[in-house]
């Protein structure tokens, strides 16, 4: 580590941030990692592993806590629970850092943060953790399923009661091992710069190792890279950040060279790009001045223009929007239990209330947006949750409601994710079932 900084003090703050407070974990990883873009590349992945998996696993670093300490983490200064969260995910999940360093650097920063008389019993714990880490047992599988998941895989008990009972127990534990495992950068070639074989050639040009997706020719999966600004084909504008999931809104929506296009809400811009890419415009809109910024600074970046954008709250009706789309995209705001892999806090933010007024939500946006399809227009609904009250449920009580049919998505699939749910109009993807993020996505013509 170098003299400038003390990285483990950096992640304390985040953590503070994060878990403490109302910050998102993927927002504050990203401010930092660009405001300490000066450290080495070694540096900043020790804070941004050390910040993202101990958000990732606090559940399971409290239980083994617990379990040592004299007093419950619950009851303990906010500071010290955190430095003790950290410490012991180091001691536990990071083979490579020597437990003294550990133990000592804790020990610093307890006394350099005010909690001189707090000191000792932050090194007791954790040497006593270390000395006896072969000994943690957890819930039992068998007799405590939900208690064991929530535990082992850090994942409130609701949320675990509530995947076991859509998917079962295999499939939930799937999904939540699957959210623990490191993420790989997954990109979408801009194929209005080039092709997918050119970026290719491009990257591993610049050293960077590219694989490809097992589902699209234009998705990669990249590693082996510094920080994206510093890669000039990203500068270029040659590929943007997308998962596979994502990009198969606009795979499915069989977009043509004639199509007018509304993404309802569409920040940061992904696949009102992606539709950009094959449409002869794009209306891409959202709530408020600064998503609609996001969307701005990567049509700049991709250098598209045939994207129009609009501040605009979708669950209005734009009256001058009715009858005019080819295809509207209503990839919409949801519980997000598709990507916690990404985006680890919000499983412990998300409330049963929460979730219940996302699905309200959702269907008055999708009874506003419906009128902007023209008769024969495609409607693309998505998530990226796996929750079936978002997901299945609501499309039901679309096809119920109005005067829409169901459309195959076979035409438009790999044949790796075609199922006779896909047949049916609709695809549930779930991480570690499938190789990208947990998401959702349905097609409805107007009838």
């Amino acid at each position: 580590m170098t003299n400038q900084v003390n990285s483990r003090e950096i992640v304390l703050d985040m953590l503070m941030e994060i878990i403490e407070g109302e910050k998102y974990s993927h927002k504050v990883l990203q401010t930092t990692l660009q405001k300490y873009q000066y450290l080495d590349k070694v540096e900043r992945a020790f804070i941004s592993r050390l910040c993202t998996g101990t958000v990732k696993r606090y559940i399971t670093l409290d239980y083994m806590i617990n379990g040592f300490a004299s007093l419950p983490v619950k009851k303990m200064k906010p500071l010290i629970r955190n430095l003790l969260r950290m410490s012991v995910y180091q001691i536990l999940y990071m083979d490579q850092v020597p437990v003294f360093a550990i133990c000592n650097e804790a020990v610093k920063l307890a006394k350099k943060r005010g909690f001189q008389k707090l000191s000792g019993f932050v090194n007791g714990i954790l040497r006593n953790i270390d000395r006896n880490k072969a000994t943690i047992s957890f819930p039992n599988k068998e007799s405590e399923p939900v208690r064991y998941l929530s535990v082992f895989y850090s994942v409130p008990e609701w949320i675990v009661q509530d995947m076991i009972n859509q998917y079962g127990f295999l499939t939930a534990e799937k999904m939540f091992e699957a959210s623990l495992k490191d993420k790989i950068t997954t990109i979408r070639c801009n194929q209005k710069k080039n092709s997918p074989e050119q970026l290719k050639s491009l990257l591993e040009q610049e050293g960077v190792r590219v694989e490809d997706s097992i589902y699209l020719d234009y998705a990669f999966k990249i590693s082996d890279y510094d920080y994206l600004d510093k890669l000039e084909t990203f500068r270029q504008g040659r590929f943007t950040i997308q998962d596979v999931s994502s990009m198969l809104v606009c795979q499915v929506a069989g977009i043509e060279e004639k199509d007018f296009v509304i993404d309802v809400c569409a920040a940061p811009g992904g696949k009102a790009l992606h539709a950009a890419e094959r449409a002869a415009k794009v209306s891409a809109r959202d709530l408020s001045d600064y998503k609609v910024k996001l969307i701005e600074e990567n049509i700049l970046r991709l250098d598209f223009t045939n994207v129009e954008t609009k501040v605009w709250d979708a669950t209005v009706l734009d009256p001058d929007m009715i009858g005019k789309a080819d295809v509207v995209i209503a990839d919409l705001p949801c519980s997000g239990l598709g990507v916690i892999g990404k985006k680890s806090d919000i499983k412990y933010k998300l409330t049963q209330k929460q979730q219940k007024e996302l699905v309200e939500l959702q269907r008055l946006i999708l009874h506003t947006v419906k009128d902007y399809v023209k008769k024969g227009g495609v409607l693309i609904y998505s998530t990226c949750t796996v929750n079936q009250e978002e997901n299945l449920d609501n499309r039901n009580w679309f096809l119920k409601h109005y005067d829409f049919r169901c459309d195959s998505l076979d035409p438009y699939l790999p044949d790796q994710l075609k199922s006779q749910t896909t047949a049916e109009g609709y695809l549930q993807l779930i991480q570690g079932v499938h190789e990208t993020d947990g998401f959702f996505l349905s097609r409805f013509v107007r009838k």
